[in-house]
């Protein structure tokens, strides 16, 4: 059924000249900020039925058409709509509208495709992140059984999340899209339920001794292994995450009825929606994959210098597999997963994108939304120690422009004028034809911040585009006198992200 003539964002123009799905939809974030139709036009693209499998698959990319990338395309899709709506005054809802039909049957291929034992614990294969885990995800398994995993399954509830943002907005437009946003209200908190084996009827993808997630190697009934890798998997639960605004709820009784019938008739899962009360506005609802206890749990090891925070950004795998890799030993063999934070000296998956160490723009982008999502819910009011054992508390905001501070600091020269991206190659550093030109690699050193793989203009690594922008912001707008109530820019953003009027 494919049959591509079209004009595609490539990951890169030399090394990797093809489409990747979910390469294509980080792309379209800075894209937006040049040319808004390009980058909507690039979404509905994949929709369309000469690329959507009839099914509802989305090609992944252009050598496997058949494999399974995360499904960011949702996210991507509000993101350009508020991004448009921010500039221009007005959203495109026709674009939304669209292209949400098409990822409704996206989802449900996910739902029927992803789910081997209906227990809405999903799996997906390698899912973009090549060789991070002990065994090649997306083969079969030299062990037998199946990887229940942990990012497969945060994926679907953030692309949950994603679906109900977008069916909130268009129910404001036309009210038939209630019901729809109620289905995705009311199966985010399923994913959420097994994602953190509420009464033990799951998959204990999160470990209470390591407080921290984990793929499940599934070999049979009461057969779980953890596969305790303390990579980037665990993180990405963090990425699903959004609030519901007071106001949203004024607008849609229909569904905002029906929500408070399903909290009161199924308690258990009520109490994985959080509560907060607005002055004078009403009360906000936080849905959360991680909420509480378990998300600062897993932010400490985010911000933890021994471990995932780099002077950088965020590695794809904690450092302290340096001095400790995992092993794992079934059948007589010895699986490891060593922290390596440039090339991969491992040939799993093709051996050339590496996710045991170095640090790639898409995840930190997501991490640094997701603490602006949460900042907007919890406000200045919860702060967390970063860098850990800093002593330093701040709040969500300022440790996601932390982070954009670090990344953006890949490019920008240091105190000595050399710039992280360059590495040790003087010729790159200090030659006038050379220093000024900035390449943007795939992925980066997780000490140095040098620049690996791919070299010619990766596509999701222009993201820092975003991130400079809102850190512009934060110097041209003026701020009260009174701090404590004027937003920050990175509030505004995360306004930009929930149904805030900002």
């Amino acid at each position: 059924h494919l049959n591509s003539a079209d004009i595609i964002s490539m990951p890169d123009t030399w090394e990797y000249p093809w489409f990747a799905a979910w390469d294509l939809a980080f792309h379209c974030i800075p894209l937006a900020l040049l040319d808004t139709e390009f980058a909507k036009n690039q979404l509905v693209l994949l929709g369309r039925e000469w690329f959507q499998h009839p099914n509802g698959q989305l090609p992944a990319y252009e050598w496997a058409f058949g494999d399974v990338n995360p499904p960011v395309q949702a996210w991507a899709a509000w993101r350009v709509y508020k991004i448009e709506q921010k500039c221009t005054g007005t959203g495109d809802v026709a674009f939304l509208e669209r292209i949400f039909h098409k990822l409704l049957l996206n989802f449900t291929w996910w739902v029927n495709r992803k789910d081997t034992e209906g227990k809405n614990v999903f799996q997906g294969g390698f899912l973009g992140l090549d060789n991070i885990g002990v065994f090649d995800r997306s083969a079969p398994l030299p062990t037998g059984g199946h990887i229940e995993q942990s990012d497969g399954t945060s994926w679907m509830g953030m692309f949950c999340l994603n679906m109900l943002t977008i069916a909130l907005e268009l129910a404001t437009k036309n009210q038939v899209y209630e019901d729809i946003a109620t289905k995705f209200f009311e199966h985010f908190l399923y994913i959420a339920e097994a994602m953190n084996n509420i009464g033990g009827e799951g998959i204990p993808l999160w470990d209470e001794e390591d407080e921290f997630f984990y793929d499940v190697l599934h070999l049979g009934p009461h057969q779980n292994i953890p596969l305790k890798i303390r990579s980037m998997v665990g993180v990405i639960p963090l990425f699903a995450v959004t609030t519901i605004e007071p106001a949203m709820l004024a607008k849609l009784p229909e569904f905002a009825t029906r929500m408070e019938w399903f909290l009161e008739h199924r308690p258990h899962l009520a109490d994985l929606v959080s509560h907060w009360q607005v002055p004078g506005a009403g009360e906000r609802r936080l849905l959360a994959i991680c909420r509480g206890h378990r998300m600062k749990r897993v932010i400490a090891r985010v911000l933890n210098e021994t471990e995932f925070l780099s002077p950088y950004g965020v590695r794809a795998l904690s450092r302290i597999h340096a001095e400790h890799p995992y092993q794992l030993e079934l059948d007589g063999t010895t699986y490891e997963v060593h922290y390596e934070p440039a090339e991969s000296r491992s040939g799993l998956f093709g051996g050339n994108s590496n996710w045991r160490g170095p640090i790639w723009f898409p995840v930190n982008f997501l991490i640094i939304e997701a603490l602006q999502q949460f900042h907007h819910y919890y406000s200045d009011d919860f702060q967390i120690e970063c860098p850990a054992g800093s002593g330093q508390l701040l709040s969500r905001n300022q440790i996601a422009d932390e982070l954009s501070r670090r990344l953006i600091g890949l490019f920008t020269r240091d105190d000595a004028g050399q710039r992280a991206v360059f590495g040790d190659t003087a010729l790159f550093q200090n030659d006038p034809h050379w220093r000024d030109y900035i390449p943007f690699y795939e992925y980066f050193h997780g000490d140095t911040g040098a620049g690996l793989g791919a070299s010619h203009q990766t596509g999701w690594t222009g993201l820092v585009a975003k991130l400079i922008q809102q850190q512009g912001l934060h110097r041209v707008t003026p701020q009260p006198a009174d701090q404590s109530s004027a937003p920050s820019s990175t509030q505004a953003n995360a306004e930009d992200l929930a149904h805030v009027p900002g």
